[in-house]
């Protein structure tokens, strides 16, 4: 198991990648903080799923878009487990609308959560990894913030400041020994796909050159790559996990 006795916190962890990446991360051997902010019975049913597979999770709920949530979370954490070493900042929120459409407070609430929150859990979390003298951080980012999309303004605009941030932080811990990279995933078969009208749907699928929308183990999949041993020599690094949407 190739991350057997770490402790990993997972943002956002309780559905769709998220859901996936803290379930390989205990198939792998890691003890799992699922971060929730608002739907408690999934984050439990995933804490669940994992103890009754034979491994330790605990669910934790708090906004990353809140510094004070942040910092209780970290708290927990090293109160139940004593370190942390895996950090993924999956937690994000789309609020789409065309720019002169836009609310002001979906364009705030998006940066809020998606950029504002992974500086939020990477300050919480980076002083304990110092200490340690080791640790992984892994940003999920979007094929939005590199390609743009129409209508997502906000949120290209938060993934794209996120991977800024993640090539930025990857300089500045690498004496540390944390290495800090981000993942891509492009169209992914979560439960916001089936509610996209059939239009969209094809649209989607015919801009993908392997003909087909990913699946969340797939992403979990290279995640749980970056967070292992086998990945130490990586940093600064984004990889696209995305069917070839942003070739």
């Amino acid at each position: 198991m190739i991350l057997k006795d770490k402790v990993a916190l997972v943002t956002g962890g309780s559905k769709g990648i998220g859901r996936a990446i803290c379930l390989d991360f205990a198939k792998a051997g890691a003890k799992i903080v699922i971060n929730y902010s608002s739907d408690s019975s999934a984050a439990e049913a995933v804490a669940e799923e994992i103890k009754k597979a034979g491994g330790e999770a605990i669910a934790i709920k708090a906004d990353v878009a809140s510094s004070i949530a942040t910092k209780e979370m970290l708290d927990q954490t090293m109160k139940v487990y004593g370190r942390i070493h895996i950090l993924v900042n999956n937690a994000g929120v789309i609020k789409d609308g065309y720019l002169m459409l836009m609310k002001e407070e979906d364009w705030d609430r998006v940066i809020a959560t998606n950029l504002k929150g992974v500086f939020n859990c990477c300050r919480a979390v980076v002083r304990q990894m110092i200490a340690q003298k080791g640790g992984k951080i892994i940003n999920i980012v979007s094929p939005s913030a590199i390609t743009g999309r129409a209508g997502q303004t906000n949120y290209s605009a938060s993934k794209g400041g996120v991977i800024s941030f993640t090539k930025s932080l990857a300089r500045e811990l690498a004496n540390f020994r944390i290495n800090v990279n981000a993942v891509s995933p492009g169209v992914i078969e979560t439960e916001m796909i089936k509610t996209i009208p059939q239009k969209i749907h094809d649209e989607l699928l015919g801009m993908i050159p392997l003909g087909r929308f990913g699946r969340t183990e797939e992403v979990a999949d290279v995640v749980t790559f970056l967070a292992s041993n086998e990945a130490s020599y990586i940093t600064g690094q984004i990889i696209s996990a995305d069917g070839g949407i942003a070739i």
